[in-house]
């Protein structure tokens, strides 16, 4: 019993290190250009008739001629994004949403994957519904097998801002799947998801699949703001 305490002490502990690394990084870390979602109208949601705003994200497991890395002033990492063959969210990870409304992200998915650590992860956590569509169907979360990334928006630790906590897991393309002259999936994954949310705030989103370098991959683009870390500021 003593050793199988130590031992849940042990990961909590890990866990507590890694995220609070990544959000010290990330607090600290150069901010690309701002990404605004842009509203198309309204919606009825369960909170009655609300603004509606959309954006549009991709992911890409490394740069090319035809994509290009992300635009953040810090040439260290884009040194060790070339390198390294870092994967990225573009077209910025700087993201600003209207406050009180309901914003529908679509994330489009060129990346490979594996398993996640945490299987909660793995589920679709935060959104309307409960669900997000997979490539047109909807869903209450994926194989913790095949995760290529998160979308995970939480706030900074000891906030007093409303609550907001959106966790969508994307999954990992075919290591077979027929690719295009840069090396991309043709058939990407689609994934779209939607949101409530509340008064103005300022959160942090990152991905929570180990696909970095440094302690158990969550270095790296992990941390990097404008790779697979960043802001999301409702206004």
């Amino acid at each position: 019993m003593k050793r199988a305490l130590m031992t849940l002490l042990s990961v909590l502990i890990g866990v507590l290190v890694v995220g609070g690394s990544v959000a010290l990084f990330s607090a600290g870390a150069q901010q690309p250009e701002p990404l605004t979602a842009k509203v198309v109208g309204t919606a009825k949601t369960p909170q009655g008739e609300l603004p509606h705003a959309e954006l549009d994200l991709s992911i890409y497991p490394n740069s090319s001629a035809s994509v290009p890395p992300p635009a953040v002033d810090d040439s260290f990492a884009q040194s060790q994004s070339e390198s390294q063959q870092w994967p990225f969210y573009t077209p910025s990870s700087n993201l600003v949403l209207p406050a009180n409304s309901l914003v529908t992200i679509r994330i489009t998915q060129y990346d490979s994957g594996g398993q996640i650590y945490n299987p909660y992860l793995a589920d679709v956590v935060g959104t309307v519904g409960g669900t997000a569509n997979y490539d047109g169907k909807d869903e209450t979360g994926i194989d913790p097998n095949n995760v290529a990334h998160t979308f995970t928006i939480h706030q900074y630790p000891e906030s007093d801002q409303p609550y907001l906590f959106v966790n969508v897991p994307v999954p990992a393309n075919g290591a077979n799947a027929p690719t295009d002259a840069a090396g991309y999936p043709k058939d990407p994954h689609v994934i779209e998801f939607s949101f409530i949310t509340g008064d103005a705030g300022e959160y942090i989103w990152n991905c929570e699949f180990p696909c970095g370098t440094g302690y158990v991959e969550f270095g790296g683009p992990m941390q990097q703001r404008g790779w697979m870390s960043g802001t999301v500021s409702v206004v």
